[in-house]
């Protein structure tokens, strides 16, 4: 089989991750690949090294031909952006489709965009809520969901003795995303504000940059239990160093850096919104708490930190949740897809 996957993203946030990530384990699988990406993505530099054929295409209305895809069974968009330029594709050389949608927004009434979704062969929604919006607006298309799978990060003995070192002592609750306004990091700097005085013993690290961290770091200016660390390149590190992952967002598609604290044996709290109730099943793989409740965080945090049966209960409950986002099992799931659409 042989398949092209469109990336159009010009950063390298989780999309851009479980891409790289699949196509990694098609390659292992046997598959032939091409990719279309940014020049400006990371994601060019990660490909440069593996056995794919490389376009690179700055705008969706670039790079088309009809050698780009020759072979080529399906392609696999990843992202918004790629959704246009698999629409020109087709109308191209007649070459079917598949969206991958990662996130929970409910569709704007655009027509172009209206367009790419109706005529794909399929649209994959990563989780339940993603699926229910497709569903609403594509009644019509094949549907499908397939879940992110963790990505695995190196880790490294001495910097995870050089952050324990740091927070000697502390009950250590990090919260990881790009600091966007719907990753509700300001939900744990006030659940932070609520356990200050009460529990010193925990202490919030706050993991990534972006937009709101000035407003942020102003919103935690008083308060001694909160450090912004900015943006990691040694998550696998993190994840070992810490006893907690908060993910308190607004919306979430998913949630890919849940997964990934799980595979760390990390407990986890993360809203009742989006997919995120699709990993954390509540009191089994991790405890779900109320969106835009500061303080029902900052009780559910108090829970973890003051019970240890909770937290072997949480860890227990996890391990037998992650083998059904593994990325052996997601990327067969997709190869189905391709079989159903008639490859």
């Amino acid at each position: 089989m042989k398949i092209c996957h469109v990336n159009l993203a010009s950063g390298f946030s989780g999309g851009e991750r479980q891409t790289l990530q699949l196509i990694k384990q098609q390659l292992t699988e046997g598959a032939e690949l091409v990719a279309v990406v940014n020049p400006k993505s990371p994601l060019v530099v990660e490909l440069q090294t593996l056995p794919i054929e490389l376009h690179l295409a700055k705008h969706y209305l670039y790079s088309h031909s009809r050698k780009i895809t020759n072979g080529c069974d399906v392609i696999h968009v990843h992202e918004g952006r790629g959704i246009y330029w698999a629409l020109l594709q087709n109308a191209l050389t007649g070459l079917p489709y598949i969206i991958t949608r990662r996130i929970d927004n409910l569709f704007k009434n655009r027509w172009l965009s209206n367009l790419a979704y109706r005529n794909s062969a399929a649209l994959v929604g990563l989780s339940s809520e993603i699926v229910c919006n497709i569903r609403s607006q594509f009644p019509n298309n094949r549907l499908y969901k397939i879940p992110s799978s963790p990505v695995s990060y190196d880790v490294n003995c001495h910097q995870i003795d050089a952050i324990k070192n740091e927070y000697h002592g502390k009950f250590i609750v990090i919260h990881a995303a790009n600091m966007l306004k719907h990753k509700g990091f300001n939900l744990s700097v006030e659940a932070a504000r609520y356990l200050q005085s009460s529990h010193p013993d925990i202490h919030f690290c706050l993991l990534g940059d972006g937009p709101e961290r000035e407003a942020l770091e102003t919103q935690a200016a008083v308060l001694s239990n909160v450090s912004f660390v900015g943006k990691v390149h040694n998550m696998g590190d993190w994840f070992s160093s810490a006893n907690l992952l908060i993910h308190p967002s607004y919306s979430e598609g998913l949630g890919s850096v849940i997964l990934e604290a799980l595979g760390f044996h990390l407990p986890v709290i993360g809203s009742n919104v989006g997919g995120i109730p699709d990993i954390i099943e509540h009191g089994v793989s991790g405890l779900l708490c109320e969106k835009g409740n500061a303080k029902d965080l900052a009780e559910k945090i108090v829970h973890i930190y003051e019970s240890e049966m909770l937290r072997a209960r949480l860890r227990a409950g996890a391990e037998k949740k992650l083998p059904t986002f593994d990325i052996a099992h997601t990327s067969t799931q997709y190869s189905q897809v391709y079989s159903e659409i008639g490859l």
